[in-house]
């Protein structure tokens, strides 16, 4: 049984148009989230992150530049969370002179909510030092 949507947000000191190349540009995502990207951001095109030795697979299914992502999502090989058994909604919102950015992941297995709620905090916190320019530095969720 799917859990209640996760959400989590932050204010980014960039553009909204900065920051959805964050979700849309292999080089860009990598600076905060994962090793690996291919990415295709028009509705249906690939959506593939390795993060952290975990292959996320899915596909882009509405993509509205510079306002909102929806992206399905799932682990390559797992029966628990296939890819696209869960959809991310990205919302960016220009507020303060940056972007408030809202990602609202559901459909996720109640049991791997916890452990989605901690990552997503995780990575929003390295998109907010990435998008304006800054370096995040190692993941330390890789080691």
């Amino acid at each position: 049984m799917a859990a209640e949507p996760l959400t989590a947000s932050v204010h980014i000191e960039a553009p909204p148009e900065v920051v959805f190349e964050y979700f849309t540009s292999p080089e860009a995502i990598v600076r905060w989230m994962g090793d690996y990207a291919l990415l295709a951001p028009t509705p249906g095109g690939a959506f593939e992150v390795d993060i952290n030795g975990v292959p996320v697979r899915g596909r882009y299914l509405e993509v509205d530049p510079p306002r909102r992502l929806l992206i399905s999502w799932g682990h390559a090989g797992s029966d628990r969370l296939p890819p696209g058994a869960s959809t991310v909604e990205v919302r960016l919102t220009a507020a303060g002179g940056g972007t408030h950015v809202e990602i609202e992941h559901r459909d996720l297995p109640a049991d791997l909510r916890a452990a989605f709620g901690r990552g997503w905090q995780h990575f929003i916190a390295r998109l907010a030092i990435a998008a304006p320019g800054g370096d995040p530095g190692p993941d330390p969720f890789a080691s």
